[in-house]
């Protein structure tokens, strides 16, 4: 589970979530995902969110983010079943709100998502798809020992095409 030094707390995504989902949803963290999304949606989101963190079929999990020492809840992370390239495998993403932003959060984050996924011995590789102008996460990922693979087009929102960093990670 998480490393005891670890400046990160990764907690399964509550139904008390709901306010840090709004949170997130600031028009300067969802910039490069779109944009904010309508209450109708971050209700949906919140649903998948809160149904992802308690399934035991290796779909995958949600987690909010909690800062240590101090105990405060500064964003989410989570990975995802997902089929690329004709292969299942599992595909991560965060968000940190702007106030803690730059202080290595997301990136221990992700270092303790990859060994929750990698717990549940289903895939064998986790993938992140941050936009290629989005150098703060593609930072993430070679800090989080992802191998890019290339620049790749994706759809982020769903009908929204992005050209994105394929990184990859062997679980």
């Amino acid at each position: 589970m998480d490393n005891t030094s670890s400046p990160v707390r990764l907690d399964p995504w509550s139904a008390q979530d709901l306010g840090l989902l709004r949170a997130l949803n600031a028009p300067e963290v969802m910039a490069r995902l779109g944009g904010p999304e309508t209450e109708e949606q971050l209700l949906a989101r919140h649903e998948r969110y809160v149904r992802l963190s308690s399934d035991r079929t290796g779909a995958g999990r949600m987690f909010r983010i909690t800062l240590l020492p101090e105990g405060a809840v500064v964003g989410s992370i989570g990975f995802w079943r997902q089929t690329w390239d004709g292969e299942r495998v599992y595909e991560t993403g965060w968000t940190v709100l702007p106030a803690f932003q730059g202080r290595g959060v997301a990136t221990a984050a992700t270092r303790a998502a990859t060994e929750r996924a990698r717990a549940e011995r289903v895939h064998r590789f986790l993938h992140a798809f941050p936009s290629t102008d989005n150098g703060p996460s593609n930072a993430v990922c070679r800090k989080a020992g992802f191998e890019l693979r290339g620049e790749r087009d994706y759809a982020y929102p769903p009908g929204r095409p992005v050209r994105c960093n394929d990184w990859r990670l062997a679980l």
